[in-house]
């Protein structure tokens, strides 16, 4: 079954058609398969091998090895690859070939085992430190199937259940994974039109995640275009004005309140750093309190929440801007987070949203507080056209801004569906004709 019929059954609210060759299932370390597939160890289904441990005063030339920061999720990363000695008799044992899966050994405990199929990206002979773990698969096994393999295994705590935890870091073990029983397709066509299947799904997500990108870069060029005044839009001329913020509204502080003061969900929701993710408002980690609050520190609709607390430098100053839903819904928000409230606020929030603001930002912070205060806000200076102007610039970018959502809600409902179909090619549920 190709992507595009399975994204279009979801779409329809239908159900993949199953496929079941022989009657009856059998048991495997992601749950029950088709009795026609065979449940291995991995070690029978291709070798098995850990890295050279690191030794900076080792025998040997100085050769080029992939570590953990070089492996992602389905993706080979060379910004840093890094180089060791190594002797001809190691390099050639540890030397890595087209179609060798590699996992990560040690790390956190969720993204232990994080995998990714190696197709000679580096370009040039390079090995693996003791960092990863290598599989290279035998004859009658499908190294793209393996990897989708590994990777559902990392992402539904396969690999976490085994795994052996030391401090912060996890141990995936050479011996532990090649014993690990997986289920395997009987044949090697299968594995392939299930591989083939799922790269699709991959692809399909890439695509829009460049799209994306994109989108993106279009949208931050021009806002450095549009909100500078060096680019005009057709039917505006004229000087702009450089105003402080203080001058077009005003910057409110957010609630202070005590560890007594948290409640239940029967209270009032205070929004802080965590709701505010991509410029939008998410509800994942929400803290609500009980108890008598000042009317300046509700949310109106168009007021820009910004966070001018933080432990991290680089948060200060993420920003949303308050929809109906949460004025409606009776919201407040803390004390290490502020809004500017203005008239303007459409055209102001972009300014936020751009670089414009961001290095005011920076120059405002405290040498050991990461802090910005509502003085310092109010002292913010932004270029400033006419009204009419400003609502035509607002428009465009906002329109971008619509652009973008989209895709990334397309690229969200394209992962559901590739995780779907992992869950269901990778277990033997559907079957491929």
């Amino acid at each position: 079954m190709s992507v595009k019929a399975m994204a279009a059954s979801d779409t329809a609210n239908e159900k993949p058609v199953r496929y079941s060759i022989c009657p009856g299932h059998k048991q495997s370390e992601i749950g029950k398969v088709p009795n026609d597939w065979c449940v291995r160890p991995v070690g029978e289904m291709g070798d098995v091998r850990a890295g050279k441990a690191l030794a900076a005063n080792a025998p040997g030339k100085l050769r080029p090895y992939l570590r953990t920061m070089n492996v992602f999720d389905g993706q080979i990363v060379l910004d840093d690859v890094l180089h060791m000695p190594m002797t001809d008799d190691e390099f050639g044992l540890y030397r890595l070939k087209y179609g060798d899966v590699l996992l990560n050994e040690g790390q956190s405990l969720e993204l232990v085992g994080r995998c990714a199929m190696y197709c000679d990206e580096y370009g040039k002979p390079c090995a693996i430190q003791n960092a990863l773990v290598r599989f290279r698969a035998r004859e009658a096994t499908c190294p793209k199937f393996a990897t989708y393999l590994f990777r559902y295994c990392q992402a539904t705590g396969v690999f976490a259940k085994i795994a052996l935890q030391t401090t912060s870091v996890a141990h995936l073990g050479v011996s532990r994974f090649a014993k690990l029983e997986l289920p395997w397709p009987h044949t090697l066509t299968e594995q392939e039109a299930i591989a083939e299947a799922l790269g699709d799904a991959d692809a399909l997500v890439e695509s829009l995640e460049r799209l994306l990108a994109k989108k993106r870069n279009l949208k931050q060029a021009a806002m450095q275009q549009l909100l500078t005044g060096k680019k005009r839009l057709p039917g505006f001329e004229g000087e702009w004005e450089i105003k402080k913020l203080a001058e077009i509204g005003e910057a409110v502080a957010g609630l202070t309140y005590a560890p007594s003061d948290v409640c239940g969900e029967g209270g009032t929701l205070v929004l802080r750093a965590s709701n505010v993710a991509n410029g939008t408002l998410v509800y994942d980690d929400s803290v609500y309190v009980s108890m008598e609050l000042p009317t300046r520190v509700f949310v109106q609709k168009g007021d820009i929440l910004i966070c001018v607390r933080n432990g991290s430098r680089n948060l200060i100053g993420k920003c949303a801007q308050i929809d109906a839903h949460a004025e409606s819904s009776g919201h407040v928000f803390g004390a290490f987070m502020a809004v500017f409230r203005s008239e303007y606020n459409d055209f102001v929030y972009h300014h936020f949203k751009s670089g414009q603001i961001k290095k005011q930002i920076h120059e405002h912070l405290g040498a050991t507080i990461n802090q910005i205060t509502n003085k310092s806000l109010n002292a913010f200076e932004i270029p400033f056209p006419s009204q009419e102007e400003q609502s035509a610039i607002a428009e465009v970018l906002s329109d971008m801004d619509a652009e973008i959502t989209a895709i990334e809600a397309k690229i969200d409902k394209a992962r559901q569906i590739k995780a779907g179909m992992m869950q269901e090619l990778l277990t033997g549920k559907t079957r491929l004709i």
